[in-house]
């Protein structure tokens, strides 16, 4: 079996290209990026030595997509992930609609034209900014917790696939909700398969962390350099939540899609960290604290666009339709991080 993974370089496609081939021995996997992403260079001697064929390719080019041979699956990890991507001032809005929207459409042709199955790694991001912002919280122990569970898409177990995608939501959530229709429309006309899974945040050692992408490694990357971090917004307190999921957790889950496929199942899943994953950044930096000792730590009144006080992924869908949970509990993740931070020197001026 042939198997394309595209942004392979970065943080997700690296880790679940190493691990499945490391499952399945006899795939053959290429993989595409175009390498643009600060420190996704720290990942091709670990491609390579895995034997994995890299390719040097912007998705946005039909030419450069000529380049790819015939495979029976795609596995879609590349992306402009930022909420803030087109707002901030970093990229431009056209650009991160061009690289999370073109070249997914350029996906579809090239699975189109050789029947091949796709699967999206998605986001949680596609759920409405506006409700995600007016979830109705309350504090409990340095974090916050939903106050009022009765919203529709939302359960005791976080925010199901039926919550909310209206606008607002970023225009980096707006283009992989996009994708995902476009992906479900070419599957029922041109028959071929596809698989969307909306992942929450992803963290682990030799993440590529910002403020606004990767907020796990970065905060724990900025502690050991003794660099000074921020609580924005909610009061400046840090309470916010996020729930933590381990790349290395989705090769089970894309192991069945990809070999043992339960068509029976829905089409689009979260796949989260779930509550007991979840912690808030406060929570965060008492644990960095301890770790690492004490770090300067402001605090902002500033209300940053798009952001939430509480996102935690329902990943029960998941588990109905193909067993599926998250195994690496949260302090696990984060000690694998620390334990990389510590090996390494300036990694967030390698990668920022």
């Amino acid at each position: 079996m042939k198997i394309l993974i595209t942004g392979i370089a970065g943080f997700a496609g690296s880790n679940i290209a190493s691990d499945l081939i490391s499952c399945h021995p006899n795939i053959k996997i290429f993989g595409i990026d175009n390498f643009s992403r600060k420190g996704c260079e720290q990942n091709i001697d670990l491609l390579n030595a895995k034997g994995i064929k890299l390719i040097r390719g912007d998705l946005r080019l039909t030419s450069d997509i000529d380049t790819i041979p015939q495979v029976d699956w795609v596995i879609d990890c590349a992306a402009n992930p930022s909420v803030l991507g087109g707002l901030d001032g970093q990229v431009s809005s056209k650009q991160v609609i061009e690289n999370n929207l073109l070249g997914t459409v350029n996906l579809l042709e090239f699975c189109k034209k050789y029947q091949a199955g796709l699967i999206l790694i998605s986001t949680s991001r596609v759920y409405s900014a506006l409700e995600l912002a007016n979830l109705p919280v309350k504090l409990i122990k340095d974090r916050f917790e939903i106050d009022n569970p009765n919203i529709p898409g939302l359960t005791d177990q976080g925010i199901s696939e039926s919550f909310s995608t209206s606008a607002p939501i970023s225009l980096y959530g707006v283009s992989k909700l996009t994708s995902e229709q476009l992906i479900l429309e070419y599957s029922y006309n041109f028959d071929f398969p596809v698989w969307i899974n909306r992942c929450g945040v992803l963290a682990g050692a030799g993440q590529f962390g910002k403020a606004d992408q990767g907020i796990f490694s970065y905060w724990i990357h900025s502690f050991k350099e003794k660099q000074p971090l921020k609580y924005i917004g909610f009061g400046g307190t840090g309470h916010q939540v996020r729930d933590a999921l381990h790349p290395r957790d989705l090769v089970f889950l894309l192991s069945n899609q990809i070999m043992d496929p339960n068509f029976n199942a829905p089409k689009i899943i979260n796949i989260g960290g779930g509550i007991e994953n979840s912690i808030s950044l406060k929570q965060l930096t008492n644990w960095c604290e301890e770790r690492f000792g004490a770090n300067e730590i402001l605090s902002s009144q500033e209300k940053r666009p798009l952001d939430a006080p509480w996102i935690v992924m329902d990943s029960s869908a998941a588990q109905k339709a193909w067993k599926w949970r998250a195994k690496i509990e949260i302090y696990k993740i984060l000690d694998e991080i620390a334990d990389f931070a510590s090996s390494k020197s300036n990694w967030l001026s390698l990668t920022s």
